[in-house]
């Protein structure tokens, strides 16, 4: 694996849980199977559509305004870390590819907030870190382990990691 393949589901699972972004880098993806992530997909395809998503690879953005900000449609009610950081990933891939993005722009429909977020030198230099992140997490030879199981709540990998 390579720093350009590194998209926003694998910034997502760094911050979300390390062993769900290894197992997901080995091809374990029950994400299909779970209630929450139909959801996610159902709010995303619904909300916004009349704009095109932006295809970096790796890295596939719900849609860019004509001020080059980053917008993402988010399922969950409030924002997280893990939001956050694959926002600041997309302006930072944008960046890669010379398209000077202010920052993102969070949605959720659900509540009908946003969360406006301006990006930095801190952010490109984080987003770097997280890329890097990313790869050790690919390189581990076995999974990290698991979480506290009230962290797995609704996780659609629950099965892989808590079947003894």
């Amino acid at each position: 694996m390579e720093a350009e393949d590194v998209g926003g589901t694998h910034i997502k699972y760094l911050y979300h849980c390390r062993r769900q972004l290894w197992l997901f880098l080995r091809g374990i993806r029950p994400e299909h199977l779970n209630a929450t992530v139909q959801l996610g997909e159902a709010v995303h395809d619904t909300t916004y559509s009349r704009h095109s998503p932006v295809d970096l690879g790796a890295a596939r953005l719900d849609f860019v305004d004509g001020q080059k900000w980053v917008h993402e449609v988010k399922s969950s009610s409030r924002p997280t870390a893990a939001d956050e950081a694959q926002a600041r990933h997309y302006c930072h891939r944008l960046h890669r590819v010379g398209v000077d993005a202010q920052g993102a722009v969070l949605h959720y429909p659900k509540t009908r907030r946003t969360k406006k977020l301006i990006y930095t030198e801190q952010d490109a230099t984080q987003a770097e870190a997280d890329i890097t992140a990313v790869l050790a997490t690919a390189a581990l030879p076995v999974s990290p382990p698991r979480l506290a199981r009230s962290a797995c709540r609704g996780c659609s990998f629950t099965d892989y990691c808590w079947t003894e």
